[in-house]
């Protein structure tokens, strides 16, 4: 019977819910509503978790308050996508109570889940009932009337889940687009197999490996040294390493603790792991000397490095000094294909980040590629729906003032650029650039990734569909004809443009020739095509 949660199992149970949630990923993404090739809820939950493993595995450290930060923090710097967000922003909740106690019994993990829920459903500007915000609240709302009944994390689970099982089964009939796909919502189904991967290791189940795809599996010594450039202040002047071999012939396993615990005593970021064949050592201290003596004691010492942080902090810190803020205003934009990303460039915008459909960019990718432009504000132009969220979250990420422009699609992204004024205020900018993706139509056209029935249409596998950014329009088997159709069905009176940007799967013979047809078709517009390289899309559609 578990009754209390300690920081070392707080820790195995973040790895245990991003394992499951990993060797699940694939069956969440197939749960999205749309049947386009890029449902990513499952991918993103995921990316978000994995990058809170990273955090924790960084934090060394059994307490549980530094163990909740790093988990806040690394889920943050990992958000990908509204679903990998608004998971950030549970944990970010849940972690802000958690730090608060030295051990977690039900009534705190009660109390931390819908700390959780709040926090996420204030991320969300107009939250929407029947997605994984339901689903949390719903099972933290629960979770909170079952700790009273029980201090046992078993039965607390348990039931917890079942809850989490029944809303879930619900989220049907609270959104109809769910309902004719004849899915659960994919983000409350991500969730559930996160607090199930929470379950399975306090059943005892530590089996659950963390595989993260092509990358290794576990972290080296050298990847979990802290980052000194990011150093303010630093306590521990020294950061000292070496590897002990030939240990002597009384040296115990029980000495290798001892070391560890010495090290502790007068140092931080210590690591000292290894066996009676080999120990590795790291350790941030004033005292280096004592830190080698304590070593000798076991055996022999090889490959010593000590550097001084402090200095190479100072010049860090003069480096960075020395790069100038050159302009007032600056831009980076979301974009997915060479050819867009050029198009974006050649309209002064700063920064690309390579990213869209199915490759969601995190907060911090976002907030890193603010860091590089020379200006203290920069507009931010995420030209997806999806990454809108992670744009907004990323502001916690940097120094810059970041202004979100929440273009939906790259054609919108492309107007709000062009509408940009670098003499003008950021008030003028903001309201130019959002009345200018007002007058933009946006559409695309890609393939069904499963058979299906939605907007009215029966879908079969590979067959062609045009979008526009609410529903699906258009169906075919030629993609010519498919655009063509989509165009007809967005097309009005105002339309004056019709520009097509054609993906990496579109000979340029092809999309000319499609260029010709419409202008024929619609005399009164000017039809222009553009090379952009986008993956899985074979156009997107831009109407003015």
């Amino acid at each position: 019977m578990v009754k209390s949660i300690n920081g070392a199992t707080f820790r195995k149970m973040i790895v245990a819910g991003a394992s499951l949630l990993e060797q699940n990923k694939k069956y969440v993404d197939s749960l999205n509503v749309f049947p386009v090739p890029d449902g990513d809820t499952g991918t993103n939950m995921f990316l978000t978790m994995k990058s809170a493993v990273n955090e924790i595995g960084k934090c060394l450290s059994a307490n549980i308050d530094e163990l909740s930060a790093a988990f806040a923090k690394g889920a943050l710097k990992g958000a990908r996508g509204n679903s990998g967000v608004i998971t950030s922003q549970i944990f970010k909740g849940f972690c802000s109570v958690t730090a608060k106690y030295n051990e977690i019994n039900t009534k705190t993990f009660a109390k931390a889940m819908q700390e959780g829920a709040n926090i996420a459903y204030k991320a969300v500007t107009k939250p929407k009932e029947g997605t994984i915000l339901t689903v949390i609240r719903v099972m933290a709302e629960n979770a909170v009337n079952i700790a009273k009944k029980t201090d046992n994390f078993e039965t607390f689970f348990k039931k917890v889940l079942e809850t989490g099982e029944e809303i879930l089964k619900q989220t049907p009939e609270m959104l109809p687009v769910l309902k004719k796909a004849g899915v659960v919502d994919a983000g409350g189904r991500g969730i559930i197999v996160i607090f199930t991967g929470f379950y399975k290791l306090i059943m005892g189940d530590e089996n659950l490996e963390v595989v993260f795809d092509d990358e290794k599996q576990t972290q080296t010594v050298d990847e979990v040294l802290a980052d000194i450039s990011n150093l303010e202040e630093i306590e521990f002047g020294y950061c000292t390493e070496y590897m002990i071999v030939h240990m002597h012939k009384k040296t115990t396993e029980a000495d290798i603790d001892k070391l560890r615990q010495k090290l502790m005593e007068f140092g931080d970021s210590v690591i000292c792991i290894g066996d009676l064949s080999l120990v590795k050592v790291h350790v941030h201290s004033n005292e280096p000397n004592r830190a080698l003596a304590y070593a000798l004691e076991l055996g022999e010492l090889t490959n010593i490095k000590i550097e001084n942080m402090r200095e190479q902090n100072r010049e860090l810190k003069k480096k960075a000094s020395s790069v100038e803020e050159s302009k007032n205003l600056g831009i980076i934009a979301v974009a997915p294909g060479d050819g867009l990303s050029a198009i974006f460039k050649d309209l002064a915008v700063d920064e690309i980040i390579v990213g869209g459909q199915t490759m969601n960019p995190s907060a911090a990718d976002i907030a890193a590629a603010a860091d590089k432009v020379p200006a203290r504000t920069v507009f931010v132009f995420p030209n997806n729906k999806n990454i809108i969220l992670a744009a907004e979250q990323a502001n916690e990420l940097t120094n810059k003032n970041l202004v979100v422009i929440s273009t939906r699609s790259v054609p919108e992204g492309i107007s709000a650029a062009i509408a940009f004024n670098p003499e003008g205020t950021v008030e003028e900018n903001v309201e130019a650039m959002n009345d200018a993706i007002k007058n933009v139509k946006s559409g695309s056209v890609t393939y069904a990734v499963r058979d299906t029935h939605v907007d009215g249409f029966d879908l079969t596998t590979g067959e062609i569909i045009g979008l526009d950014d609410k529903a699906i329009l258009a169906k075919g088997n030629l993609v010519s004809q498919t655009t063509e159709d989509l165009i007809v069905k967005m097309m009005n009176d105002n339309i004056m443009t019709i520009t097509l940007f054609y993906g990496e799967d579109i000979k340029e013979e092809e999309a000319k020739a499609l260029q010709e047809k419409l202008a024929e078709k619609f005399p009164e517009c000017e039809v222009t095509v553009a090379y952009g390289g986008q993956p899985i899309y074979y156009y997107l559609v831009s109407l003015e």
